[in-house]
Order: structure tokens, then C-alpha cells, then sequence
């Protein structure tokens, strides 16, 4: 069946449906791995977006349940040049095609994607109508102010919390959408992890009398979350913080610094990132549309960029926060970038022995 996606600056780009068809709104933006189609699907950080993938062929080792990181799709529509109906991967236990039908996420296939790349890296991200038929200006520029993505990490946050391992240490996450990938690899360096709705007060939190807390990934404006904002900094100076993507930035305008949207953001697989103290470089995956761009006097800058420069880690000694804009779980190559999880593990031994 024909499917057409409506850009919000005119364009109209034509395929196939595959997946489950429906017309639907979202965010379009673009993915630069070659691998990972399974993470992307389940990452909540791609709520509210229709993902372009750069990869030409998609789906060729099918979707392993295990490699998921939530519970499904959380995506609103997956666009790639090809989709494979036919996996090969000996560990698939569901073709993708069938895997978005089952989840109702609409998929377009038969489409120049790196044509349609190319036009949001000169245009920036923009607002689509994926629908089976074309539609008038009109019609297009109504069902795109109608699309509301506001605050999407209180969509895709925990209901309740839970609690995961027995370790020495204890972590509390305040959960904007984390992936399973974080949490594996804070339980498996002897760590309990109790994990928080993003909505949850200070105090409830410091009564758990936490080691320390994690501001986890996941989607949306850093800035239009002020009512959180107000609780991260009330933890600020009583517990060691440390951020991932979205935590990164809350806490980077939690200590008085600024964030502003990228063009067409950050999201792929092959993002190189320097730690600036041991100029070692890091092939690092990332997913964030936001990026921190001041900070205040105190706060010291732990890693860039190689792309563009942009503050990728930040640290502020004294009230004992760190943070990194990429995935230290995702281990897109060599899996170096896991020291992070080290480094925080490395600031309760600081303090315990202080």
C-alpha cells in the first residue's frame, strides 16, 4: 500500500507501508547507526518521533525480545529504504515488519531516506503526517498544530517504583525513560537500584537514604521540565548526582547553565567523544536533540564532541555531580565507554573515604 509522509515545509516524500497502517504525527529525525534497530525501536528517549534510518537495509537479523530496551516500541513511526521480511539472524524470534504490525507502529519503506537525511540536516527537524493519501496544505498544516510532544518523559517514566539487585551501594534513579542497558550495568557492579517515577518529590527520594542518584535519559526540552528541575535541585549538595542525556542537561541547568535545540540533533551509533582529561577518544552512541551550551563558573567540561564541539560531560567537584550527553551502556564498538559507570562508582569510594 502507498504511504506518504508530509514535511511541514512542503516536501512530500512517497514509499510502502510495512508495520501497521495508520496515519500518525511526530517529530521526524534521523539515525546514523548501522546496527541497533532493536535498542532505537524500544528507547523511550524516540517518544513522540518518526525515526529515518541512514542504513539502506533494516531488519536483516529479526527482533530478539532480550535486546529491547522497555517494554516496546516507543517511536511513532520507523521510515528506512528497506525492511527485511525475511530475517537471518539465528537469534530472531520475530521478523521486524511483524514485530511493528503487533505493536501498531506504522513503518514506510521504498524511500530515498539519505534524500530525505539530507533535507533535515538543511532544514533541521521538522513536524510529519505519515497517511495513506495525500493531503492539501490545509489539511497538513491543521493535523501538525495539533501534534503536542509536551513533557513526553512523564508519558514514559515508571507508575511505580521498583527495585532491582542487592548490592553494597545503593542508587536511586529518577526515571525519565531510562533503558534496561543503564540499569544492567549499574546491578552487575554490585549496586541496588531503586527506580523513581520522574515526577517524584526530594524528600521521598533522600528518605531512602540513596548513596547516591542517577537522572536517567530519556525524551523532551530539558527547560520545559521546571517543576523537576525544582526537585533536582533540592538533591543538589546532599547526595552525589550523575546524568545521562536528558539527566545531563537537567542537571547542567539545575547548577545555572543553558541548553538550546540542535538543528537535527545527535543520533547514531559512531559519535566520537574525547575525554578531555586523558584526551582518550570514545565511539559513543547518542540520541538527544538538546545540548548544554553554558555553564556556570565551577563546573568543568569532562568531554566534547569531536563532531562539533558540544559539551558532551561535565563535572562540578564540590557538590559532587557528573554527567555525559552520549550512552555509556551502548557500547556501539569496544565497550570503553562503560569507564563512566566506573567513574561514578570510583566518587562513593572518594567519599567514603574522606
Amino acid at each position: 500500500m502507498k504511504i506518504f509522509l508530509h514535511l511541514e515545509n512542503g516536501m512530500v516524500f512517497e514509499g510502502q507501508s510495512f508495520g501497521e497502517m495508520k496515519e500518525t504525527i511526530g517529530e521526524v529525525v534521523f539515525h546514523t547507526g548501522m546496527t541497533g534497530y532493536e535498542e532505537l525501536l524500544s528507547d523511550p528517549s524516540y517518544h513522540g518521533q518518526m525515526v529515518v534510518l541512514t542504513q539502506p537495509l533494516v531488519g536483516n537479523y529479526g527482533i530478539t525480545l532480550e535486546d529491547l530496551q522497555s517494554d516496546g516500541p516507543k517511536l511513532k513511526a520507523l521510515i528506512v529504504r528497506e525492511a527485511v521480511k525475511e530475517p537471518s539472524g539465528f537469534r530472531c524470534e520475530i521478523p521486524l515488519p511483524d514485530f511493528l504490525s503487533h505493536h501498531r507502529v506504522p513503518g514506510m519503506e521504498s524511500v530515498d531516506t539519505r534524500a530525505l537525511t539530507r533535507v533535515l540536516r538543511e532544514h533541521g527537524t521538522m513536524k510529519g503526517l505519515l497517511s495513506d493519501r495525500r493531503q492539501t496544505a490545509t489539511e497538513i498544516r491543521k493535523k501538525l498544530q495539533s501534534f503536542d510532544n509536551e513533557k513526553p518523559a512523564l508519558t514514559v517514566t515508571t507508575k511505580e517504583r521498583y527495585t532491582l539487585g542487592s548490592g553494597k551501594h545503593h542508587v536511586a534513579v529518577m526515571d525519565f525513560g531510562i533503558k534496561r542497558g543503564i540499569l544492567e550495568e549499574i546491578v552487575k557492579r554490585d549496586w541496588t537500584v531503586t527506580v523513581f517515577p520522574a515526577d517524584t518529590k526530594a524528600e521521598v527520594i533522600l528518605s531512602e537514604h540513596p548513596d547516591k542518584v542517577l537522572l536517567s535519559n530519556g525524551p523532551g526540552d530539558p527547560e520545559s521540565y521546571q517543576e523537576i528541575l525544582q526537585e533536582v535541585k533540592k538533591l543538589m549538595g546532599k547526595v552525589p548526582l550523575l546524568g545521562i542525556c536528558l539527566g545531563h542537561q537537567l542537571l547542567a541547568l539545575a547548577l545555572g547553565g543553558k541548553t538550546e535545540k540542535l538543528l537535527y540533533g545527535h543520533r547514531g551509533a559512531n559519535h566520537p567523544v574525547q575525554d578531555l582529561e586523558t584526551g582518550k577518544v570514545f565511539i559513543t552512541s547518542q540520541n538527544h536533540g538538546y545540548v548544554v551550551t553554558v555553564l556556570p563558573e565551577g563546573v568543568s567540561i569532562t568531554h566534547r564532541s569531536l563532531q562539533d564541539g558540544t559539551v558532551e560531560g561535565i563535572c562540578e567537584e564540590r557538590l559532587r555531580v557528573r554527567s555525559v550527553q552520549f550512552h555509556p551502556e551502548a557500547s556501539p564498538g569496544p565497550s570503553d565507554a562503560g569507564v563512566i559507570f566506573d567513574q561514578m562508582l570510583e566518587m562513593e569510594k572518594e567519599r567514603e573515604n574522606a
